[in-house]
C-alpha cells in the first residue's frame, strides 16, 4: 500500500527531462515515449506529491517551487540508482565497462596523453568516455549523475564532492623575450602588475587560482586581453601583448617551446608555499564508483 504512494524512477526521469528541455514534446522524445505517456506520468507524479510540479502555459513549461525541489532530489535519486547498476555490472572488475570522466581544458591536453596509454594497459576492459569542460559544469555533471568522476584543480569550493590526489602543478610566470621579467632567475613577489596581465577567460579556475596565489586583484574593464585557451595565451604573450601564467604541466608538455617567450619560477612570498594548484580526481560524495575514482587517481599519479 505504501509503495504505491511513492513516485517511480520513470516519473522522476520524466520530470528531470522536462526540466532540462522545458517542453513536453522534446522531453518525450528524449525519454523515447509518446508525449501523452510522458504527460500522464507527470500528472501521476503530481497526484502522488499532492501539488503541481509544472506550470503549463501556451508554448512554455516552467517548474513550480515544488517541481524545482523535486528535480533537485530526483537528480540525486537517479544518480544513485545508476551508480547501483554500474556497480553491479562491474562487481569484482574495477574500472571496467563504461566510465564517464570529465576534465578541465587546462589539464586535458597535458595529462591525458601521458597517462591514458598506461591506464588502458592496466585496465583493458575500461571504456572511457571523456568530456572536457569548465569546473562548474563538471561539478554539476557529477551531482546530476551525468559523470562518474572529473579531473579538476584545487583550490575549488565544491560541497558534496570528494577527491583523490593526482599531483601538484606549479604555476609559472610567462613573459615575452626582452621583457624585464624575462631576465634569468626567479621572479620576486609583487613583480607582476595586473595592468599588463593576459588571462584566460572568466570561468577557467586557473585564472582565479593564479591571481589568488600572487595576491593580484583581477584586472577591470573591457580593454583587458583574455585568451580562450593556454595555446592562445602563449601566442599573445609571444606577440608582446603582456605577461601571464602557465601551469608547469603545460610547460613540460612543450607549450612554451616558443622562442618569443620565457617562463620563470615565482619566489613565494614570506613563508608561503610555491604557487601551485592540486590536480585531483573528484566524484560525488556517496558514489558507488568512489573506489574506482581512487584507482583512477593512483593510475594517473604525477608526484
Amino acid at each position: 500500500m505504501f509503495a504505491s504512494m511513492l513516485p517511480t524512477l520513470r516519473q522522476l526521469q520524466y520530470l528531470k527531462l522536462l526540466a532540462e528541455h522545458a517542453s513536453f514534446s522534446r522531453a518525450a522524445e528524449a525519454a523515447h515515449v509518446s508525449q501523452p505517456a510522458l504527460s500522464a506520468g507527470v500528472q501521476e507524479l503530481e497526484r502522488i506529491l499532492g501539488a503541481p510540479v509544472v506550470e503549463r502555459t501556451r508554448g512554455n513549461v516552467q517548474l513550480t517551487a515544488v517541481g524545482a525541489e523535486a528535480v533537485r532530489r530526483a537528480e540525486d535519486v537517479l544518480a544513485r540508482t545508476e551508480d547501483l547498476v554500474e556497480a553491479a555490472r562491474s562487481a569484482g572488475r574495477p574500472l571496467s565497462g563504461r566510465f564517464r570522466l570529465g576534465i578541465i581544458p587546462t589539464v586535458a591536453p597535458f595529462l591525458l596523453p601521458a597517462t591514458l596509454p598506461g591506464l588502458k594497459s592496466a585496465y583493458p576492459g575500461l571504456r572511457l568516455f571523456i568530456r572536457e569542460d569548465l569546473t562548474p559544469r563538471l561539478i554539476a555533471g557529477l551531482k546530476a549523475g551525468q559523470l562518474d568522476a572529473a579531473i579538476i584543480a584545487l583550490p575549488y569550493d565544491a560541497p558534496g564532492i570528494d577527491h583523490a590526489h593526482i599531483g601538484h602543478d606549479e604555476i609559472l610566470a610567462v613573459a615575452p623575450i626582452g621583457h624585464v621579467l624575462a631576465a634569468p632567475g626567479a621572479i620576486g613577489p609583487g613583480s607582476l602588475s595586473s595592468s599588463e596581465l593576459i588571462l584566460l577567460e572568466d570561468g577557467h579556475c586557473l585564472r582565479d587560482q593564479a591571481l589568488a596565489a600572487f595576491d593580484i586583484d583581477p584586472p577591470k574593464g573591457d580593454d583587458v586581453f583574455a585568451a580562450t585557451s593556454l595555446h592562445t595565451l602563449v601566442q599573445m604573450v609571444g606577440s608582446g601583448l603582456g605577461v601571464s601564467f602557465l601551469p608547469e604541466m603545460a610547460v613540460r608538455a612543450g607549450l612554451a617551446d616558443n622562442p618569443a617567450v620565457v617562463t620563470r619560477h615565482i619566489t613565494p612570498k614570506g613563508a608561503r608555499a610555491v604557487p601551485s594548484r592540486e590536480i585531483v580526481v573528484a566524484w560525488r560524495s556517496g558514489s558507488s564508483r568512489a573506489a574506482e575514482a581512487r584507482l583512477l587517481a593512483e593510475a594517473m599519479a604525477q608526484d
